[in-house]
């Protein structure tokens, strides 16, 4: 794997994430109490033995940029490669805002070409996922493959209108290929991770974007399947992944993460999830306090009623406040006598005294960073 780098995209951003995403990049949404998406993107990469690691940013990638800093956590702060943060490259053609991955990587070319690396795994950010990238990259040398796609068959996986699919045959050719379909009938999903030469990939995003091309998955992907030309392989994951492409499916994953058999795959002992230390004292409970089936991150403060909830580091329950199915952020407040249920409060966010918020389980109530209500 010392021959293998990684690039992660994280210019992504979905409407449909609503207040989740004014100010921050998908790949920076905290999930389960101390992580955030992105985390698990690296560590799996780290996890299998890459040392040069990409991450291309867009706009609002401020608190990404902080929270990955120079790759401490995750051993990526050494003399050769190590973490390498790309901002947008501004030109006057470029403007800092990426019409997709392609002009993304054209815009760092410079990076790939320095890189040494015979190999790319290149991964988008919208997709949670831990796997043993290094069979990936084993199972593409072997079968002599131009590209390895990473699949999985979950059917939750599938989406109308979004996300691209594909047919895989016995020895794992990638048959027929379709982006975003009205309703997807093929079962293997892709998961927006593949591997591929670096010189090879370079010679794509090259063409691809000097025929006004963007898109890896319509532009690229899907004719050199459908040509035949070359030889698109797919590797499948088995084990869980969740696509963040919605409130109710962040919602999801978190909910699913109070299940500690789904922790368990996700969070397996030879696969750990590094993400970036913050020093705090440990959560402190009051004496009619209340924790049932839940993610409590140290330095918070609990002295009401917490059930199936997730709170992050820094939360405040206070006397008398109730709060079930709910998922608090940093430094989120609740004061005494109020009570929310299936609710998302990002980060700073209080919910007054005596206030009463009730959403329904399938479409929770999302209060934006920084909001008193």
């Amino acid at each position: 794997m010392k021959n293998v780098m990684g690039v992660i995209y994280t210019g992504e951003a979905d409407a449909r994430l609503r207040e989740l995403t004014m100010t921050r990049a998908i790949a920076a949404l905290p999930v389960a109490g101390r992580y955030r998406v992105i985390d698990f993107h690296v560590s799996s990469m780290v996890n299998s033995g890459i040392k040069n690691v990409g991450v291309i940013m867009q706009k609002n990638y401020h608190s990404l940029m902080d929270h990955l800093g120079s790759g401490k956590e995750w051993d990526l702060h050494g003399k050769n490669d190590g973490l390498r943060v790309l901002p947008p490259f501004l030109t006057r053609e470029n403007v800092g805002l990426y019409s997709g991955i392609l002009d993304a990587l054209r815009s760092n070319t410079n990076y790939l070409t320095r890189s040494k690396q015979e190999y790319l795994i290149l991964s988008n950010s919208n997709v949670i996922y831990n796997a043993h990238l290094e069979e990936m990259v084993r199972f593409h040398k072997e079968s002599g493959a131009d590209m390895t796609l990473m699949y999985t068959r979950r059917p939750d996986m599938r989406r109308d209108e979004f996300g691209a699919y594909m047919t895989v045959g016995e020895d794992g050719k990638v048959e027929d290929f379709e982006v975003e379909p009205t309703h997807p009938t093929q079962e293997c999903s892709f998961m927006e991770v593949l591997v591929i030469r670096r010189e090879m990939l370079r010679t794509l995003v090259d063409k691809a974007v000097a025929h006004g091309l963007h898109d890896m998955n319509h532009d690229v992907i899907m004719p050199m399947v459908q040509d035949g030309k070359s030889r698109i392989n797919a590797w499948e994951y088995t084990g869980p992944c969740w696509r963040m492409d919605s409130v109710q499916s962040f919602f999801r994953f978190n909910m699913d993460m109070l299940n500690p058999a789904i922790r368990k795959e996700i969070f397996c002992e030879d696969l750990p999830v590094y993400t970036k230390v913050r020093d705090e004292m440990p959560a402190r409970y009051g004496e009619e306090a209340s924790v049932i089936n839940s993610l409590v991150a140290d330095g918070c403060i609990i002295e009401g009623t917490v059930e199936n909830s997730i709170l992050a580091r820094g939360v405040r329950i206070a006397p008398g406040a109730h709060v079930k199915n709910c998922i608090i952020m940093q430094d989120g407040q609740v004061h005494s006598g109020a009570e929310i249920e299936n609710c998302i409060l990002d980060k700073q966010s209080t919910i007054k005294r005596n206030a009463r918020l009730i959403g329904p389980a399938a479409y929770p109530i999302v209060i934006a960073k920084n909001v008193v209500i």
